[in-house]
């Protein structure tokens, strides 16, 4: 992944992470407040030897004192020190309970031990602390004395801090806990909307579907929340952009299969209510406005939503034509002021795969290419049923929609990998349902979208469609 990847991952999972740092810091600050105090009061012994005069015998006992310090230190919290502290202060617990309350250490190289209790009460933290120091300077001063009766020890335990009675509480760290809280939340927020990410199978951008295929990206129809009650947005408000996404798809339509002469083209998607029928009655319009002759057929002929898009006449069409109980001049109707034709698909037939792949189909996909500049099929999805692919390997054009927050990865390539297994080739794809804003915004830089039109409202006359005049074949 890239940086901007992980940016756009920040941009998206932004409340996520806030959310869930949040939820640290109560759960630090929660866990700080049930926890009981405690202290901690610390106790210093320094060990020296006794009778040493010469300088020799400085240095050897100084070397036997060290030596013995760390074996001093061990046994602070064995039973022969901390049972005389538990019956002179009147604890009321075993030797082991109170053994889990003091630590003893001793710096490397030192004479010094410290000795270290913590209690839920402070003033008990201390007495106990100093209690436990002379303690363990009576039991060495026993175990060290030699046999012999009146004899001195020739180690000497000298308190050299007392301990005091603490202000604060060493646990628990508020402020700490907090942070770590926080560190924590923030790291748990970022993994979720990493994995949240990387886990996601739908296609949102240009760059998921990048990663799936390297069919070029014709461009982009941005998300308008009005699209069902205005489906014709190129006609009803051409200034919007959302009539300029279509117009630069129409733009972009023209550099597709320059080699190719006949500029017919079958829009379909992967699955249901993606958007291709109102991508391909758009384009036409947009084709139209520029001056084209265009054919708009409706090809899906098991869910047909051309002729109420339009406004025409639905009864018969494309289906009537190919089992030849009408003519073609009878059923393509004029829409519009400009050169756009309809052709409805007519009754819903029992076999529309097997007319739509039929000898007398492709006689009228010919046709089609010699009367018309541009023709659109709208077809049904190519995962649901195989209508589109058949039609695709004929006509020698397919424009696949792919719904932006709809369409997932594998679908896109259950879609394009239909498409292949019968040769029909794949001209592009078309990004619907774009959101303008937030991290999966369309970008109109890369494909030249913009406001050029202006900010205005004004918005163009709808044109009704007129009577069908015969189109001759």
């Amino acid at each position: 992944m890239e940086l901007r990847d992980y940016i756009r991952i920040l941009r998206k999972g932004w409340v996520v992470i806030v959310l869930l740092t949040l939820v640290g810091v109560g759960a630090a600050a929660a866990y700080s407040l049930t926890l009981t105090p405690r202290y901690s009061a610390t106790a210093k012994v320094f060990v020296s030897t006794q009778g040493a005069g010469t300088t020799s015998e400085l240095q050897q006992g100084s070397t036997f004192t060290v030596q013995r310090v760390k074996t001093y230190s061990s046994l602070v919290s064995t039973p022969i020190v901390l049972l005389p502290v538990i019956e002179t202060l009147g604890l009321g617990i075993t030797s082991d309970q109170l053994a889990g309350r003091v630590t003893a250490s001793a710096p490397l190289d030192t004479s010094i031990i410290t000795i270290n209790v913590s209690d839920t009460d402070p003033a008990r933290a201390a007495e106990t602390a100093n209690a436990v120091s002379a303690s363990l300077a009576a039991v060495v001063e026993e175990i060290e004395s030699p046999d012999a009766v009146d004899a001195l020890s020739p180690v000497k335990l000298t308190p050299a801090q007392e301990a005091t009675v603490p202000a604060r509480p060493m646990s628990p760290n508020v402020p700490l806990n907090i942070v770590l809280g926080t560190i924590l939340g923030l790291a748990l927020g970022l993994t979720v909307a990493v994995l949240r990410e990387t886990l996601e199978t739908r296609i949102r951008n240009e760059r998921d579907v990048e990663g799936v295929t390297d069919v070029p990206i014709l461009g982009g129809i941005v998300f308008d929340p009005r699209a069902h009650d205005r489906p014709l947005i190129v006609h009803s408000d051409p200034r919007s952009p959302r009539a300029e996404s279509f117009r630069t798809l129409r733009t972009n339509l023209q550099f597709l299969d320059v080699g190719r002469a006949d500029r017919s083209f079958v829009v379909t998607s992967s699955i249901e209510s993606e958007g291709k029928s109102t991508t391909g009655a758009n384009l036409a319009i947009a084709l139209a406005d520029a001056g084209s002759r265009v054919l708009l057929v409706d090809a899906d002929l098991r869910r047909p939503t051309v002729a109420e898009y339009m406004g025409v006449e639905g009864a018969v069409g494309l289906t009537d034509l190919l089992i030849d109980r009408a003519e073609l001049e009878d059923l393509i109707q004029p829409w519009g002021k400009g050169e756009l034709f309809v052709l409805p698909a007519g009754q819903i037939p029992p076999n529309p795969s097997e007319l739509l792949g039929s000898a007398r189909m492709n006689h009228f996909i010919g046709e089609f290419n010699k009367m018309f500049d541009v023709v659109i099929y709208d077809t049904p999805p190519l995962l649901p049923v195989t209508d589109a692919a058949i039609l695709a390997k004929s006509v020698g054009g397919t424009i696949v929609v792919v719904a932006a927050g709809r369409t997932h990865k594998n679908q896109l390539q259950g879609a394009l990998s239909a498409l292949r297994n019968v040769g029909a080739p794949v001209s592009g794809l078309v990004l619907t349902m774009v959101p303008t804003k937030g991290p999966d915004a369309y970008g109109y830089g890369r494909y030249g979208h913009g406001y050029g039109y202006g900010n205005g409202t004004e918005v163009a006359e709808v044109s009704t469609p007129a009577p069908a005049p015969k189109v001759s074949v």
